[in-house]
């Protein structure tokens, strides 16, 4: 099966290094297509709640997927959230098809697109670091339970069930939250003039056209690949969300290149080649490899 073609790609909140990350399932999506341009729309490695002990061969094969990407025709954006937050101080940094931005602006199709994390609009995270890294490990516990009730109700023959998202749908503060995170986003966007704002970090895909009375933007939400198995496209003028649960295609799941590897392995084979690359470039991905291969250290 040929790869489906887009001109770009969407995806944010994989929570890489974390028991509630889908990282096979990324990788079976990552496999499907063929985007002009990847952006990672932040809280792809999850360098707040990185554990020693935890990082399965599947989260590295997903950022060995990435990297392959970006070394044959794709340009990969890397944006950074709260959870990988450590890496803002790499950007703006720019090697060959590879780039680390703290924000985006792309114009598609005469149309101007704004694209960023979304974290800045979280007083929790911006005011109390430490509140929102313990309710990051709350979540995390949360998704824990939630796999064994799933399995339990898999084997009775019952549809999986969200416990996170029945909390966030039936606490008032929640709700209030998402909806206010949403119209700050949109306002800004139509006082700016951008006609589409994308943006992550509330784990909530959503496709919804946002009008204030001042004017209109498209406002996306990419989702997440820990619930929610989210993408954003865009393709012939138009964005959609793919829903990995709906759409996904079976034949691709993994590359034949991408192998059982440990995080040394893959910066060995990662680390560009000094001849060509300048050497700024080369220190910057080496700190930035370097960095999280400590978080891995006994």
């Amino acid at each position: 099966m040929k790869k489906r073609r887009l001109e770009i790609a969407v995806i944010s909140d994989v929570h890489l290094g974390t028991y509630g990350c889908h990282a096979n399932e990324l990788l079976t999506y990552l496999n499907s297509i063929a985007p002009k341009k990847l952006v990672l729309n932040g809280d792809i490695i999850d360098i707040w709640q990185f554990r020693k002990h935890y990082f399965p061969a599947s989260h590295l094969k997903v950022l060995r997927k990435l990297m392959d990407m970006a070394t044959k025709d794709t340009e990969v954006i890397y944006i950074t959230g709260n959870h990988d937050d450590m890496l803002r101080k790499f950007a703006p940094t720019v090697m060959g098809n590879f780039k680390i931005l703290n924000k985006l602006t792309l114009e598609l199709d005469g149309k101007k697109a704004w694209l960023f994390h979304g974290d800045i609009f979280d007083a929790s995270i911006q005011n109390a670091r430490w509140l929102a890294k313990l309710g990051g490990y709350g979540y995390d516990i949360l998704i824990l339970l939630n796999r064994g009730l799933n399995w339990f109700l898999q084997k009775q023959g019952k549809e999986k069930y969200s416990l996170s998202k029945r909390i966030k749908n039936g606490v008032k503060n929640a709700v209030k939250y998402i909806k206010d995170f949403e119209k700050t986003a949109g306002d800004i966007a139509i006082e700016n003039n951008f006609d589409y704002v994308v943006c992550g970090h509330i784990h909530q895909p959503k496709k919804e056209v946002y009008n204030n009375g001042l004017g209109e933007t498209l406002y996306l939400n990419s989702g997440d690949w820990v619930e929610n198995l989210t993408a954003l496209e865009y393709s012939f003028k138009r964005w959609k969300i793919y829903r990995y649960n709906n759409d996904k295609l079976a034949p691709f799941f993994t590359d034949q290149d991408i192998k059982e590897m440990d995080m040394n392995d893959m910066i060995s084979d990662t680390l560009p080649n000094k001849t060509n690359k300048k050497e700024s470039e080369i220190t910057t991905i080496e700190q930035i490899l370097s960095l999280l291969n400590e978080q891995r250290l006994p």
